[in-house]
């Protein structure tokens, strides 16, 4: 049995500007794997590609064996596969639990009410602030929303996007518990783009270090937690401390 997803060679441009130069990437069934790298290294492109939202140059995604490059975002949703994109990007007008809908438009209604039971086991403060407005939640509640409404369409494979971004320590820690949690207790697979390195390796079973829209390293995570030049660019200066 192949990887869930293989992405092999692949090229992205904004224009005349290339953000992926020939990225090779696999991730087996079941998995945590990591892709860290500075800001501009093309960690969010390469989730973008593979979810449809940023068209490929060159190169080959196969998602469960079939080929999905070229493919229509909803289109690769429909497929099995969820993106948390950077910054959320929930409904602030909607309450917690109409953004749980929409994560579930696709579902039936029992599938959408067993859904919505387990994000309110795994967070239990939206169960608390489900008629609450999604805007007026906190940073890391609404990051909280963000993963649970993406978890609504039971996805095979879920993409995430700096998920600890501005939140506090004691936030970041908890998403990470939860991301654990998702893939130990659903068996989903996750693909996570993440700057906390420390936090990245230490959930994920292996990693790629992403540069200049290029994989540089790669191997198991606790392997490359070791290495000097991670921990050099990465893990010192403070963001083992998060």
């Amino acid at each position: 049995m192949g990887p869930l997803l293989t992405v092999d060679g692949l090229v992205a441009r904004y224009g005349p500007i290339e953000a992926l130069g020939g990225v090779d990437l696999t991730v087996g069934e079941g998995e945590i794997v990591a892709l860290i790298g500075a800001n501009g290294a093309g960690k969010s492109t390469l989730l973008m590609a593979v979810s449809g939202v940023v068209p490929i140059a060159q190169g080959a995604i196969r998602f469960a064996g079939a080929d999905i490059k070229g493919r229509a975002p909803h289109s690769i949703a429909r497929a099995g596969i969820a993106h948390v994109p950077e910054g959320r990007h929930i409904f602030p007008r909607m309450t917690v639990e109409e953004n749980l809908q929409m994560g579930a438009m696709a579902a039936s209604a029992d599938v959408e009410a067993d859904e919505r039971a387990r994000a309110y086991d795994l967070f239990p403060v939206l169960a608390e602030r489900r008629h609450q407005r999604a805007g007026t939640l906190s940073g890391g509640e609404q990051q909280m929303l963000a993963i649970a409404r993406a978890l609504m369409s039971r996805p095979r494979l879920l993409l995430l996007d700096e998920p600890s971004l501005g939140l506090a320590p004691l936030m970041v820690k908890r998403i990470f518990s939860a991301i654990a949690a998702i893939n130990a207790e659903r068996g989903t697979t996750v693909l996570l783009v993440e700057q906390n390195a420390y936090h990245a390796l230490r959930v994920s079973s292996r990693a790629y270090v992403l540069a200049q829209g290029r994989v540089c390293l790669s191997g198991p995570s606790a392997e490359l937690a070791h290495n000097p030049d991670v921990r050099s660019a990465y893990l010192e200066g403070g963001l083992a401390a998060r």
